[in-house]
C-alpha cells in the first residue's frame, strides 16, 4: 500500500499526540493501541514507566463523544482516515497526570451537527443574538460582497507600504516600547510571527467551545469592517476554521483591556497558524496543525500587518459581553414570573401593579414589570382561586420583596438595555491599531482598541442583575419562614425529620453574599504596562468574566426560588392560581416532583436552572402576558412624563418634544401665562 494511500490515527496518549499510519486496516484496534504505546514509550528514558508492553492494561475511545471502542473490533469498522482517538491507560483516570482530550460540558458537543445555514457578515449589522447562535454552532459564517471588497482595498495599502518602505507602526516597526525599531522588509513575516508566539502568554481554563466560536466569529466581524488591513486569503482561511469548528485554546485569563484583549486573541492567532492546540468535535483537543489538516484545511501564513490584525481589539470582553447581557435579558424576565408565583403563595396583593401608580414614575423598566405581574396575577382575566381565598383579607400592604419588584426588577431591565446598546455598537465597531484608511491612503494610530466601554458597561451589568438574586433571597426567607408565610417551616412535612428548603436558602445566601464581592468594578483597578507605553488598561476581561459569574448565581438563585415556590403550592391545594403560573408550575414538576419527604436535592436545583438558562419559563408564560398586551395595548405603554420647567427655554423644549402642544394655542397661551405668574413671584419682596 503506497504512503499515500496508507490510512492515518492521530492518537493521544499521555498528553502527547501521535500521528500513526496503518498498513492493513483490517488489524485490530488493539494493535492500534499497542502502536501508539510503543511509539510514545520508544524515546521516553525510563520507557515511559512501562516495564513491557505486554503487561499494560489499556482501553481507547473516540475523542468525538467519547465512545469507547471494543478492542477487538477492526479499524476499518470502527474509524474513519485521519480519526483522532485516545488511550487511556488503567489507572490514568484517576492520576493528576491525566489529561483528558476534550472540554468541559463534552456531553453537549457529543451530538454536534454541522450547521446547514449562514449568516452573512459585513461588519456592521451583527446583533447580538446573532452572534450568540454563532456560539452555540447554528450557522455557518461567510462574507458579503462589500466586505470582500473593503478588505481587498485596505490590504493594497498595506501591500504598497511594504514597497515603499514606509515606517508605519505594527507594518514595519516593532510592537508597544519597540515602536521606534524598524524591522528589515525581509523580516517583517517573522515580525508577525513572533508577535502571535510572544502574546500567547494566557493562563487559566480554555474557553469553552461557545465562547471561542462566539471570539473568533466577532474578530471575524470585525476585520470584515476592512479597516485591519489583513487578506482576504487570510480571512477566508479563518472563516473556513470557523465553519469547520477547528477553535483554538485560548486560556481565559491574561487580558488587561488594552491595548485591546491581546493575550487570548493571541491564542486565537496562534491555532489559526497551525501551533498550539485546537479542539474540534471530531478530534478533541489535539496539536492545532493535525486538526486542521483532519478538516481539509492549511494553517495560515502571515503577512505583514496581519497578526497585529487579528490580535488587537476588544473581541474578548465584547463577546463574552454579549453573552453575559444576553443571558442577563433572559433571567430578568424569568424573574417577574418567578416572583409573581411567590407572591400568589404568599398570598399577597395586586394592588401594587395598579397602572396609574406606575404611570407617576414613568421609567421604561417599571412600567414594564408592573404590567407583566398583572398579566399573569389579574383575576378578572385569569381567575385566581388563592387570590380569592384572602380578598377579603385586613392586609393593607405587602413587603418591599414583594410589593416594590416593579422598581426594583425595573432597573434591571432599564440596566440590561442601557448594556446592550453599548455592547451592540462595540461588536460592530473596528477596534484595531493602526486603523487603515484605504479612501485617505494612510494608516492613522488611535486608541479605538481601549476596553473601558464594554469594561464600564459590564461592571454595571453585574451590579445591576445582582439585585435580583438579593430580592429573591430575602423571597426565599419569607416562603421558608413559617411566622411569615403562614406555610411549613422549610416547606416540608415532619419539620424536624425532614429538613425541606433550610439548606437550599443557606445555598441562595451564599450566591447573594459572593456576589456582593464579584460586584466590586473592576474597570476601577488600572496597572501601567508595556514599559509605561500602555500606561492606563481597562481591565475589561475580568469585568466580562465575573458578569458571567454574576449573572450564573442570579440564575441559580432564582431557580431555588422558583422551586420553593412551587412547593408553597403543595400546602394551598386544592386551590389554584392564575392559568398561567398553573402552566409554569406544570413545567417546573415535569422535571422535579414535589417534596413529600427529604431528597438529595441538588440536581432538582440544576433542572430548574436548566429551564431558566433554557428560557422555558419564559416561553410558558410569554403567550398570556403578550395576549394581555394586545388586550391591554394603552396600559402597556410607558407614559412620558409632561416637561414642564420655569425657563423659556424648557418651556420651547416641551413645545418642541409634544406636537400637540406646539399646535394647540389654548396650550401654549396657558403656559405663557404659567411663565408670567411665575416671573412675578421672582420679582416680588
Amino acid at each position: 500500500m503506497q504512503l499515500e494511500n496508507m490510512p492515518r490515527y492521530t492518537v493521544h496518549v499521555r498528553g502527547e499526540w501521535l500521528a500513526v499510519p496503518c498498513k492493513d486496516p483490517k488489524q485490530t484496534i488493539r494493535c492500534l493501541g499497542k502502536e501508539a504505546l510503543r511509539r510514545y514509550i520508544k524515546n521516553k528514558p525510563d520507557n515511559g514507566g512501562f516495564d513491557s508492553l505486554d503487561n499494560v492494561k489499556f482501553y481507547l475511545r473516540r475523542c468525538k463523544g467519547l465512545g469507547l471502542l471494543d478492542l477487538d473490533d477492526t479499524l476499518e469498522d470502527c474509524l474513519e482516515d485521519n480519526d483522532f482517538v485516545e488511550v487511556v491507560m488503567e489507572g490514568d483516570v484517576m492520576s493528576p497526570d491525566f489529561i483528558p482530550s476534550q472540554p468541559e460540558g463534552v456531553h453537549l458537543y457529543s451530538k454536534y451537527k454541522e450547521p446547514v445555514k449562514y449568516i452573512s457578515i459585513d461588519g456592521e449589522s451583527l446583533r447580538t443574538e446573532d452572534l450568540l447562535n454563532l456560539g452555540k454552532g447554528l450557522y455557518k459564517i461567510r462574507l458579503t460582497p462589500d466586505a470582500e471588497q473593503r478588505v481587498m482595498q485596505s490590504r493594497l495599502l498595506i501591500e504598497s507600504i511594504v514597497q515603499e518602505k514606509k515606517v508605519v507602526y505594527g507594518i514595519t516597526t516593532g510592537f508597544g516600547k519597540f515602536a521606534r525599531t524598524v524591522i528589515p522588509v525581509s523580516q517583517l513575516k517573522d515580525l508577525q510571527v513572533n508577535l502571535v508566539r510572544s502574546h500567547s502568554a494566557g493562563v487559566g481554563k480554555p474557553l469553552s467551545p461557545d465562547r471561542t466560536r462566539m471570539l473568533l466569529a466577532l474578530r471575524i466581524n470585525v476585520l470584515a469592517k476592512g479597516y485591519s488591513g489583513i487578506s482576504l486569503e487570510t480571512l477566508q482561511q479563518a472563516i473556513e476554521a470557523f465553519n469547520a469548528c477547528c477553535l483554538p485554546y485560548i486560556p481565559e485569563k491574561g487580558t488587561v483591556g488594552a491595548s485591546g484583549d491581546l493575550a487570548p486573541l493571541s491564542h486565537l492567532a496562534l491555532g489559526l497558524i497551525g501551533e498550539g492546540k485546537m479542539w474540534s468535535p471530531k478530534s478533541g483537543w489535539a496539536d492545532a496543525k493535525y486538526v486542521l489538516e483532519a478538516h481539509g484545511l492549511r494553517p495560515v501564513s502571515l503577512k505583514p500587518k496581519e497578526g497585529l490584525a487579528l490580535i488587537n481589539g476588544t473581541q474578548m470582553i465584547t463577546s463574552l459581553g454579549c453573552e453575559a447581557v444576553e443571558r442577563a435579558n433572559a433571567i430578568a424576565k424569568q424573574a417577574d414570573i418567578v416572583a409573581a408565583l411567590t407572591l400568589e403563595v404568599l398570598k399577597g396583593t395586586t394592588k401594587a401593579f395598579d397602572t396609574d401608580i406606575h404611570a407617576l414614575r414613568p421609567h421604561p423598566g417599571q412600567v414594564e414589570v408592573a404590567f407583566r405581574f398583572r398579566s399573569l396575577l389579574d383575576s378578572d382575566h385569569h381567575p385566581s382561586e388563592i387570590a380569592e381565598s384572602h380578598r377579603f383579607c385586613d392586609q393593607v400592604q405587602d413587603a418591599y420583596t414583594l410589593r416594590c419588584c416593579p422598581q426594583v426588577h425595573g432597573v434591571v431591565n432599564d440596566t440590561i438595555d442601557f448594556v446592550k446598546n453599548i455592547i451592540a455598537t462595540e461588536i460592530n465597531s473596528a477596534t484595531d491599531n493602526p486603523m487603515v484608511f484605504a479612501a485617505r491612503g494612510e494608516t492613522i494610530s488611535g486608541g479605538n482598541f481601549h476596553g473601558e466601554y464594554p469594561a464600564k458597561a459590564l461592571d454595571y451589568l453585574a451590579i445591576g442583575v445582582h439585585e435580583l438574586a438579593s430580592i429573591s433571597e430575602r423571597r426565599i426567607e419569607r416562603l421558608c419562614n413559617p411566622s411569615l408565610s403562614e406555610l411549613p417551616a422549610f416547606l416540608v412535612t415532619e419539620g424536624g425529620l425532614n429538613s425541606g428548603f433550610m439548606i437550599a436558602h443557606c445555598t441562595a445566601a451564599a450566591l447573594v453574599s459572593e456576589n456582593k464581592t464579584l460586584c466590586h468594578p473592576s474597570s476601577v483597578d488600572s496597572l501601567s504596562t508595556s514599559a509605561a507605553t500602555e500606561d492606563h488598561v481597562s481591565m475589561g476581561g475580568w469585568a466580562a468574566r465575573k458578569a458571567l459569574r454574576v449573572i450564573e448565581h442570579v440564575e441559580q438563585v432564582l431557580a431555588i426560588e422558583l422551586l420553593a415556590a412551587c412547593q408553597g403550592i403543595e400546602f394551598l391545594r386544592p386551590l389554584r392560581t392564575t392559568t398561567p403560573l398553573e402552566k409554569v408550575y406544570d413545567l417546573v414538576r415535569s422535571v422535579v416532583r414535589p417534596w413529600m419527604k427529604d431528597r438529595f436535592m441538588a440536581p432538582d436545583i440544576e433542572a430548574a436552572h436548566r429551564l431558566l438558562v433554557d428560557q422555558k419559563i419564559w416561553h410558558v408564560a410569554e403567550p398570556y402576558i403578550e395576549k394581555y398586551r394586545m388586550e391591554h395595548i394603552p396600559e402597556s405603554r410607558p407614559v412620558s412624563p409632561t416637561a414642564f420647567s420655569v425657563d423659556s427655554m424648557s418651556l420651547s423644549n416641551a413645545s418642541v418634544h409634544d406636537p400637540q402642544d406646539h399646535n394647540d394655542n389654548q396650550d401654549r397661551d396657558n403656559l405663557q401665562e404659567l411663565q408670567s405668574s411665575l416671573n412675578d413671584l421672582r420679582t416680588s419682596p
